[in-house]
């Protein structure tokens, strides 16, 4: 894989600054907002970024939410991350949502919104099986690795298992 990829960027807002890493090592890269929107508790708005890509075919992007404005005032992306077509030449748009209960968040011209990762992305030719090779996870999923502070491993309970109309209920009485 390339060190850098050459990503044809065309500025619809030429004074916003380009799309840029923060720091050396950091795999996103900052994204601004072309336009003030107020985001009152619980609401949602596409914002304009003044920029359009051109994403080489095997790759994608992906939007992600800032994770300051995600600790410090409930600001995140509804589809997150966002992807980013290599086909797609349109304005990138970034859906964010105010999650904050009470208060509203003013998104100002300039303010950086998002990241926007760049990988590559593998296309996947199909290959139809009658069962797949077994693995050590298995189909335990879910929760299935542990954490939330405990050390012990779950176990294969029934109320781990998605529910199916077609299983018995062994809780149920008849």
């Amino acid at each position: 894989m390339p060190d850098r990829l050459p990503l044809m960027i065309q500025q619809l807002d030429p004074e916003l600054p380009l799309p840029a890493y923060a720091k050396p090592g950091d795999a996103g890269m900052d994204l601004y907002a072309a336009q003030g929107v107020s985001l009152p508790p619980g609401e949602r708005s596409l914002v304009r970024t003044g920029i359009a890509l051109a994403i080489p075919d095997g790759f994608v992007g992906l939007v992600h939410p800032r994770s300051g404005l995600a600790a410090k005032h409930g600001i995140t992306i509804v589809n997150a991350p966002g992807t980013i077509d290599a086909g797609y030449r349109g304005e990138v748009l970034v859906n964010l949502m105010n999650l904050d209960p009470r208060d509203t968040f003013q998104v100002q011209r300039g303010d950086r919104i998002a990241q926007l990762v760049v990988q590559a992305c593998a296309r996947v030719e199909w290959e139809p099986v009658d069962a797949l090779p077994d693995s050590v996870r298995g189909v335990r999923g879910h929760g299935a690795s542990g954490g939330f502070g405990s050390s012990t491993t779950p176990t294969d309970r029934p109320s781990d298992r998605p529910s199916d109309s077609t299983t018995s209920d062994s809780t149920s009485k008849d």
